[in-house]
């Protein structure tokens, strides 16, 4: 008998093994999904892991129940990556293999309600609800227990559903069904026998008294000529016809429609050989690159912004290309695909697909296959295309490295893009270009030991130059921040100019919303969140408060209910409410703004990023996702309006951060002929970073931190975990945490900080509290320690007072 190491989509401690029925012993396979029971009912879709002849010591196997696919959806190198995140990243591997596969992958059962055929009474003696159910039963002769849950408007319904077995008018099963649907369209082809011209022109005779007939008729020859097979809905629209006269063609036998199946994602037209023109500094970097990533797996780009580092990676993509294997290119935002899609497709056509969080459940299960059976090689997306089934992967080029959104936080597991792209691509003996003009530190002192490669771009693609910065003091004040004062002359005059020259203009504010919180000028009382400690912001086209952490919405108040004082204001400045201020002072502008709130819809992003980019906005407002790599031709002018709030928070990354904020955000002025502008707002114009920033200097800013960061002992001269202890009552997920702590092996206690509070110590109406832990850098130790720490979690969980604490691992946290 064969055994099944199965993944099951829980978050379980360990996996599982199911004995294989000689009839799907030829069929089981590793990456193939199967259908198992896991508790005394529950069915789920899981995936083989691996197979042996051995049973399993401790329990008594169940069996495979069904085999759902004919071939295995996943390679075992996605297997063997699977576990390692689990492994380095303290979380298990079912965790991961719910954030690796789209959701119509995962199936568990439905618990469903079947009518009895076989009873034999009447409905009578029911209640009201149970009577409301059993009709309803027997017209549809199954009910879900979501559908039951309406019909009696109610969430509590099991009492009903035992009472209907009782009495023997329903039975209950568990149901377990695909979820993926594939796309049917209608295609409109030719009659056979008309092909031949002349029986062809010959209808155009007989059709002359069924003008809109022949209409149609003619409109379908046009499209079969032009694009080859006819949709149904293109012919209509073409021809300005209706169904009726299609339905016409149809009886008389001229037209055949058919239904056929069709892509969710269409591909991009084949493309030409697109010229590809590299300046003579950038064929000597591409040139450097290619020798490094012969001698080492990893190169770091450090290229000043608007150097050209894309036209380095898509130069190193057609190499790979040519190799015949597949390549992936790595985001932080989903916004930065609008323009490179476009770059990537013009040089290599159908071959390009772009994967994120915005695709349909359908779409992700069809570009997942076409991953995976490498029929798409060049991948474009964000965090979670890492986890797509690639064939042969040749190539991992993650541009922006530094950014934080690579770091995935919530749900598990907390992996780090950068990080597990290079571990992913050293399975398939692949290399890993990194691109930055502002790399983390980590990432640049790994290159300045000679871990990576290191090449640098010194020069804007064109000969421009970077813009000047001119630094202006916010006035000191409440005032300043809650009325157009926090839009300085300075910064006023220089929009204005840039206007006047038919230049474009983007202002910084990393905030959204329209103000920051509402507060009594009375009492000091703030408006805070019922389940996190946080104030709310104003959104004012929703006239709602919000919670940026929970997302619960507010109606703003008239009264204090602290004092009942109506001296209530809103204080701070958000996205929305720059973009209204802007319009108030420049009328004849327009203005976009982009933010969360305002690129929601699928393809909001790119229609925005379309708009500026055609000249069809003069003013982009925006937080920092117009930091990122953006590329706008005819921005002169960049307006950071609150520098402060990029510096001041309690993390000892702040002042890395805001630097690379500040001088991305710097990045996106003067990259064209013309020059460009800065105008850095800020209240504390003599803090250290904004020296560094001044003078575009990346290597001074590395080399304050880098020193005041081997002194503490902090990355990248250890390795930092997070451990989060979370309660509902805020005394036990802080005795929880000192347990956490005082359980520490000795040798993880000098590197302890906490346990503490962090800075919102309560979200979705659990209490936090934090330890950090600062490993040794030597890999084989850590390893040791995290082992240790997965058994300090294990038994605290196993004392009854902390069963409900959730403690949570953050590797190498941000």
């Amino acid at each position: 008998m064969k055994f099944a190491e199965i993944i099951l989509p829980l978050a379980l401690a360990r996996n599982y093994t199911y004995h294989v029925p000689a009839e799907w012993e030829s069929r089981v396979l590793p990456g193939v999904r199967v259908t198992v029971q896991f508790g005394a009912h529950k069915k789920y879709a899981a995936i083989v892991k691996s197979l042996s002849d051995q049973a399993p010591e401790g329990y008594r196997t169940k069996p495979v129940l069904q085999v759902l696919d004919e071939e295995p959806i996943l390679y075992e190198t996605q297997l063997k990556f699977w576990e390692w995140i689990a492994q380095y990243y303290m979380c298990t591997e079912g965790e991961v293999m719910n954030a690796a596969l789209p959701a119509h992958f995962k199936l568990s059962s439905e618990t469903r309600l079947l009518f009895n055929g076989a009873y034999q009474g009447n409905f009578d003696e029911l209640d009201s609800q149970e009577y409301v159910v059993a009709e309803a039963l027997s017209l549809k002769k199954e009910l879900s227990i979501g559908k039951v849950q309406a019909l009696m408007d109610q969430a509590s319904v099991f009492g009903v559903i035992r009472s209907l077995m009782e009495k023997g008018i329903c039975l209950l099963f568990e149901d377990i069904r695909e979820a993926y649907q594939v796309k049917l369209e209608h295609f409109i082809t030719l009659a056979p026998a008309l092909e031949p011209e002349e029986n062809l022109a010959a209808l155009f005779g007989d059709l002359e008294k069924a003008p809109k007939q022949l209409q149609l008729l003619m409109a379908y020859i046009h499209l079969s000529h032009t694009q080859g097979n006819v949709r149904q809905a293109d012919l209509l629209e073409k021809s300005g016809s209706g169904y009726a006269q299609l339905r016409g063609l149809l009886d008389k036998g001229i037209l055949i429609q058919e239904k056929r199946r069709v892509d969710r994602l269409p591909a991009a037209a084949p493309s030409a050989a697109t010229p590809l023109e590299l300046t003579e500094q950038q064929d000597q970097c591409y040139r450097q690159i290619r020798d490094l990533l012969r001698e080492k797996s990893v190169t770091l780009l450090h290229g000043i912004t608007s150097s050209g580092k894309t036209l380095i990676y898509i130069r190193l993509i057609r190499d790979i290309l040519d190799q015949g294997k597949q390549v992936l290119y790595l985001l932080p935002e989903i916004a930065l695909t609008t323009q490179i899609i476009r770059r990537l497709q013009a040089h290599f056509g159908e071959a390009v697909g772009v994967y994120h969080s915005r695709f349909s459940d359908n779409e992700r299960v069809e570009l997942w296959q076409k991953v995976r059976t490498g029929a798409i090689r060049v991948v474009l997306g964000a965090r979670s295309s890492l986890l797509l089934p690639f064939r042969e992967l040749g190539l991992v080029v993650l541009d922006e490295e530094h950014d934080s959104s690579f770091k995935q936080q919530e749900p598990a597991p907390r992996y780090h893009a950068r990080d597990a792209g290079i571990f992913y691509a050293s399975l398939f003996g692949a290399r890993v270009v990194l691109g930055s003009a502002t790399p983390s530190l980590e990432s640049y002192h790994n290159a300045l030991t000679g871990k990576y490669g290191l090449s640098t771009l010194t020069g804007r693609f064109g000969g421009g130059d970077l813009p000047r910065i001119e630094v202006v003091a916010i006035p000191r004040g409440q005032s300043a921040l809650s009325s157009l004062g926090y839009i300085s002359g300075e910064l006023r005059e220089a929009i204005s100019q840039a206007l006047a020259q038919s230049s474009q203009v983007i202002l910084f504010q990393n905030r959204r919303g329209f103000s920051l919180f509402q507060v009594c000028m009375s009492c000091g009382w703030t408006y805070k969140c019922e389940h996190c400690e946080v104030s709310l912001a104003y959104h004012k086209g929703r006239e709602k408060m919000q919670c940026h952490y929970c997302g619960r919405k507010y109606p703003p108040l008239r009264t204090c209910p602290a004092c009942g004082s109506p001296a209530l204001a809103m204080r701070g400045f958000g996205t929305e409410k720059v973009e209204e201020d802007i319009l108030t002072l420049i009328p004849q502008a327009r203005v976009g703004r982009l933010d969360l709130d305002s690129v929601r819809g699928k393809d909001a992003h790119h229609r925005l990023i379309q708009a500026f980019e055609q000249r069809r906005l003069d003013i982009l407002v925006g937080t920092q996702m117009v930091v990122k790599g953006l590329d706008f031709g005819h921005v002169s002018l960049v307006g950071i309006l609150n520098a402060d709030s990029l510096w001041n928070y309690p993390d000892f990354r702040a002042s890395e951060r805001a630097f690379q904020l500040m001088e991305q955000v710097s990045g996106r002025a003067g990259r064209r002929d013309q020059p460009g502008k800065v105008i850095l707002q800020a209240f504390q114009t003599n803090h250290p970073v904004l020296e560094f920033v001044l003078r575009h200097d990346y290597l001074g800013m590395y080399q304050a931190e880098i020193g005041q960061r081997r002194h503490l002992g902090f990355p990248p001269f250890c390795r930092m975990v997070r451990i989060t202890c979370r309660h509902k009552k805020e005394e036990l997920a802080l005795e929880a945490a000192q347990k956490v702590a005082n359980m520490l092996p000795p040798g993880l206690r000098p590197g302890l900080l906490g346990p503490v509070p962090p800075y919102v110590s309560r979200i979705r109406g659990y209490y936090l509290f934090e330890l950090m832990l600062r490993l040794p850098p030597r890999m084989t130790l850590i390893e040791g320690y995290k082992e240790q720490l997965k058994d300090i979690f294990h038994r605290i969980r196993q004392e009854k007072n902390f069963s409900t604490v959730q403690i949570l691992a953050d590797v190498d946290m941000l």
